[in-house]
């Protein structure tokens, strides 16, 4: 698919892999809502690239319903959807402090599970009443989970679990929105140079670099955004699960 004046949406898209992504697509010519609940960084993103920032929780359903809304009246309806909004909280089922609480669980699988579905049914729902492209398709997903999914480590059960969901839903909705031309991919990165871990000592980003086959380093956010690119310009992609990690497969710990 040509981005060239087609209205896209990023969400997360105030930093990170969905600053850069929506960067990227702004360079292609698309018309970019950048979502997100910082309205501050969103602003500042949407405002660099000729975009429009949108508030947007993506876990609650009337939020994101709103957001879809004023996307569509800035730019028209979205035939590229980037899931990038996401959360990370490492903790223990057993912690010092007894167990881990229930509520700490269900806001990792809500904003990164529910929240990627809840953009994801939003954003297909208006693709599919779109005239198809010369290709055929009607526009395209691609949802962020990670290699967490695979190889979980201690502290990541909510968010090993909520990623692995969007691992598993991938392919079905790829099968059930074959039949409107949209397709559905996932990328799920390894470990990434975005402002979690930018935050950390170099120490601590040299440790988790050299559990890296190649090359030895922290991804960076523009090659997750290079291949959400190829993505949308490759067809013939549809329903996969692609790990951007440089072959990392890390050991327990």
């Amino acid at each position: 698919m040509q981005l060239r004046d087609h209205a896209a949406i990023v969400t997360g898209g105030a930093s990170g892999l969905g600053a850069a992504t929506a960067r990227r697509l702004a360079a292609q010519g698309a018309k970019v809502a950048v979502f997100d609940l910082n309205a501050k960084l969103a602003e500042a993103v949407a405002a660099e690239i000729g975009g429009v920032a949108v508030i947007a929780d993506v876990s609650d359903a009337a939020s994101a319903e709103a957001a879809v809304v004023a996307a569509a009246k800035a730019h028209g309806p979205a035939r590229v959807l980037v899931n990038c909004a996401g959360i990370g909280v490492a903790k223990r089922v057993i912690g010092k402090e007894g167990p881990m609480p229930l509520a700490d669980f269900e806001k990792v699988i809500k904003v990164n599970l529910i929240g990627s579905f809840n953009m994801l049914r939003l954003a297909t729902a208006a693709m599919s009443k779109l005239e198809p492209l010369s290709t055929g398709e009607r526009g395209i997903a691609i949802c962020t989970a990670s290699v967490a999914a695979y190889d979980g480590q201690i502290g990541q059960s909510a968010y090993a679990a909520s990623k692995g969901g969007i691992v598993g839903m991938t392919l079905p909705i790829a099968r059930e929105l074959a039949q409107f031309g949209i397709r559905v991919l996932t990328i799920a990165p390894g470990l990434f140079l975005t402002p979690l871990l930018a935050g950390l000592p170099q120490e601590a980003q040299d440790s988790l670099a050299a559990a890296i086959p190649f090359p030895r380093r922290l991804g960076h956010a523009d090659e997750f955004a290079s291949l959400a690119l190829h993505m949308i310009d490759n067809p013939y992609l549809n329903g996969e699960v692609v790990r951007l990690d440089a072959s990392l497969r890390m050991a327990p710990r």
